[in-house]
């Protein structure tokens, strides 16, 4: 492996970010990096649609430039953050590597499996460090139950349950070019089942439905899920999905062991109840992971600071690959009403690859 040859920024200079995609996402990227992340420092910007690129940069006091490569070279960038669609991803992240400078990547790395691969060569060779975007994993509360797992807290890990629900549907546009529920939403719960069991997953098996919106079926996609997942320690994941959760937005994680049990719950809108003659009522649930997240990506963005300057990350991009293999066994799985072991995605991607 070759060491990359950018140096480490300096404990007490800001991380110097180049976004490259100013979409839903990256526009809260910039937003959270320019006004809330003291570690970081947004210093340019690119999106294909111009109009975007100007309103992030006139709004957090960047510099837009004319192509994701002038962002890459600039040297007013120390790390570049690609937030541009899936399909673009890898052959950014190649660009990056090839300049030798870190990398934050949002979720999924792709949808193509050869294509994750030769990217992360090009990772390996220029010995960059890579920091995916699964911001569940710095959660709280999700972050508590992976630390009781780690710390032995619930012994052997038999069961973990996560539920992963929207309040509403994205656009039926989005769907078509999403990869799928599997690709687009599951991923999160896919790494998720990893990280709280530390452990490989070796056996999917799924189902799904169209519940909520015929216009996702006729699109293509499922927007009702359930999934099982065997593991390598010979733990079991079981995950359920739906696009439409009627009560706000609803994520748990919950792990069973030989010695106890740990679990995550939904954080309210208030800490707050009331209780009269009908009962208990309590304040809502968050509306929609802007709003039950933002801990998370505040956290996740200090830790790709400390990455940047020489940390190492806490979910590279091998990190980034499983979850889409998982996601390619679910929808076999799914097609040919089985059980799919990920090697068989694995093997069947580097012949037709």
């Amino acid at each position: 492996m070759t060491e990359s040859t950018m140096e480490p920024v300096r404990i007490g200079e800001p991380v110097r970010i180049g976004l490259l995609g100013c979409g839903r996402i990256g526009k809260l990227h910039a937003e959270l990096i320019s006004t809330r992340v003291a570690e970081v420092e947004l210093t340019a910007v690119y999106d294909v649609y111009d109009p975007a690129a100007q309103g992030v940069a006139g709004d957090f006091g960047a510099r837009v430039y004319g192509s994701a490569s002038e962002v890459i070279a600039a040297d007013d960038v120390d790390a570049v953050a690609i937030c541009s669609s899936t399909d673009t991803h890898m052959d950014l992240l190649t660009e990056v590597a090839q300049a030798g400078k870190p990398a934050f990547v949002e979720k999924p790395l792709s949808l193509d499996l050869p294509e994750v691969d030769r990217a992360l060569a090009e990772v390996e060779s220029a010995g960059i460090q890579v920091q995916v975007g699964f911001n569940r994993r710095f959660d709280p509360a999700h972050r508590y139950v992976r630390d009781r797992v780690a710390a032995g807290d619930i012994g052997d890990v038999h069961l973990v349950r996560i539920t992963s629900r929207d309040p509403a549907p994205p656009p039926i546009d989005y769907i078509k070019v999403s990869g799928g529920i599997f690709a687009d939403m599951t991923i999160h719960d896919f790494d998720m089942a990893r990280f709280v069991t530390d452990s490989e997953v070796t056996e999917v098996y799924a189902t799904g439905a169209v519940r909520v919106d015929p216009a996702i079926g006729e699109a293509g996609d499922l927007d009702t899920a359930a999934i099982t997942l065997t593991h390598a320690n010979g733990a079991i994941t079981q995950i359920d999905n739906s696009r439409q959760a009627a009560y706000g937005y609803d994520q748990r994680v919950e792990a069973f062991g030989s010695g106890g049990m740990v679990a995550s719950h939904n954080p309210h809108t208030a800490t707050a109840s009331y209780m009269g003659d009908a009962g208990l009522q309590a304040p809502p649930l968050p509306h929609f992971f802007i709003e039950r997240y933002i801990p998370s990506y505040l956290a996740e963005w200090e830790t790709f600071a400390s990455v940047v300057r020489g940390a190492p990350s806490p979910v590279t991009a091998n990190d980034g690959r499983a979850p889409l293999v998982i996601g390619l066994a679910a929808w076999k799985s799914v097609r040919e009403n089985r059980p799919v072991r990920t090697e068989e995605i694995v093997a069947e991607e580097i012949v037709t690859g």
